[in-house]
């Protein structure tokens, strides 16, 4: 039985304390969350017009060494429309570098939008065959992690010894701009599964004063510990909603 983490909460990955074991080789951290109804009108309920707002969250993963730093930035890629890319293929998995370490694909061309799940699932299976250690799906996925948001698929014991630790942070894009934040969104969780999809722990963020007008969430890491890993439930809310400005405390 899966452990309901509380904020602050530390366990061991590999078995939890009724001694059930779990298989690590393959790892699904999912994410998921909701978006508050809005309080709309009587003609609006009756016409249907009182809509959900639509936010656009991301999910980054930071890869720290044993000095809890990211020591590879990547590169910048150009693509043929001119687009610039920076922190492609190093040690920062997001929405424009999909998988580790070779950091292959873009979200608009890894899962280009529309993609069927199960062509997404092939698609991930054969990364993780071909040598990526990570790989980000960007879309929830059918059976493993069924009612995840976002997730990534992580081969956790087959990571190079040089990375300790990995931080899992959500933004919600533009949600300055937007006005759009985190004390608007309900039932967000994080959880893992192990290789056989067995859920290992959830930590699901209750409603809090301290999530208004926060734009992004460090929700929780994972790190090495007495040659196993374990897992943190942190919860910290951040003003930025730019997870650049949070990867600077990672490299300075």
């Amino acid at each position: 039985m899966a452990i309901n983490l509380q904020k602050g909460q530390t366990i061991d990955l590999r078995k939890n304390d009724k001694g059930e074991s779990f298989d690590l080789s393959k790892v699904t951290i999912g994410l998921g969350w909701d978006v508050k109804q809005k309080e709309g009108s009587f003609l609006g309920k009756l016409f249907g017009t009182n809509k959900e707002e639509e936010f656009d969250l991301d999910v980054i993963a930071f890869l720290l060494d044993s000095n809890g730093k990211v020591a590879n930035l990547g590169k910048e890629l150009v693509f043929s429309n001119g687009q610039k890319v920076g922190l492609h293929g190093g040690d920062v998995v997001f929405f424009n570098s999909m998988t580790f370490p070779s950091g292959t694909g873009t979200s608009n061309t890894l899962f280009p939008e529309g993609t069927p799940k199960y062509t997404i699932q092939q698609k991930i299976n054969q990364l993780l065959s071909n040598g990526e250690l990570i790989v980000h799906t960007g879309d929830n996925l059918t059976g493993e992690g069924d009612g995840d948001d976002e997730q990534i698929i992580i081969k956790l014991e087959s990571l190079p010894a040089r990375i300790e630790k990995i931080v899992f942070l959500v933004c919600i894009y533009q949600g300055i701009q937007k006005n759009q934040q985190f004390g608007k969104v309900e039932n967000a969780f994080i959880r893992a599964c192990d290789s056989n999809n067995k859920e290992i722990a959830k930590y699901t963020l209750s409603n809090s004063p301290e999530l208004e007008n926060k734009h992004s969430l460090v929700f929780g890491e994972t790190y090495r510990h007495n040659n196993g890993w374990k897992f943190r439930a942190i919860g910290e809310p951040l003003h930025t909603d730019n997870f650049v400005d949070v990867l600077k405390k990672y490299i300075n």
